[in-house]
């Protein structure tokens, strides 16, 4: 009797910490509001709901060229900057370096930008690096695998804006369903 009485207070007090089910989002509703985020930046964008089909990928560069979507569902948009040295491409476990600055989409507003985080602004992420196509690596698990994708596509010293949502950010941010836009700058690793 004493067990079952414990347990049952256990279970009440267990109850009384769970926050309800009106002060929070579900799931599915944290992702539509990242969609509409999302959205909400690439309606201001040219978007290409394909990328070139060719063995060169030549796509559109610079500041005013079009947001490749990545992918069938959505979770990548890539536009090219500068589109990096041809032939220098990244070789399966090769360690690249990159420089980002990344900025939550869930603050754009009117046209404009919040304040960005990252390497090329806090040193907190100075030697953000990945192996390329090995998730096996700390590094490479811990950036997620949308920071690799442009270089599926692009030279090592390609510079590109890349839209990602949680599911492919920041493993330890992906609980927290946020999208974000990310400027980043690739380098391979000095021997």
């Amino acid at each position: 009797m004493k067990k079952i009485l414990t347990a049952i207070c256990a279970a009440v007090a267990l109850l009384a910490l769970m926050p309800s089910c009106k002060d929070s989002k579900s799931y599915a509703e944290l992702l539509t509001s990242e969609t509409h985020a999302v959205n909400s930046f690439l309606v201001n964008q040219r978007v290409d709901n394909t990328i070139p089909t060719d063995t060169t990928f030549v796509f559109e560069t610079g500041p005013d060229a079009p947001y490749y979507r990545l992918d069938e569902e959505g979770t990548m948009y890539m536009q090219v900057l500068t589109p990096g040295t041809p032939g220098n491409y990244a070789k399966a476990g090769q360690v690249i370096y990159f420089r980002f600055t990344r900025y939550n989409l869930f603050y754009y507003k009117n046209g404009k930008l919040p304040s960005g985080e990252g390497n090329e602004i806090d040193m907190e992420y100075l030697n953000a690096n990945f192996k390329f196509q090995d998730f096996t690596s700390n590094n490479s698990y811990q950036y997620g695998a949308g920071v690799q994708m442009p270089l599926h596509y692009l030279p090592i010293d390609a510079e590109v804006n890349i839209i990602i949502k949680s599911t492919y950010g920041f493993y330890q941010e992906q609980s927290y369903v946020q999208p974000y836009l990310y400027r980043m700058r690739y380098f391979p690793q000095r021997t």
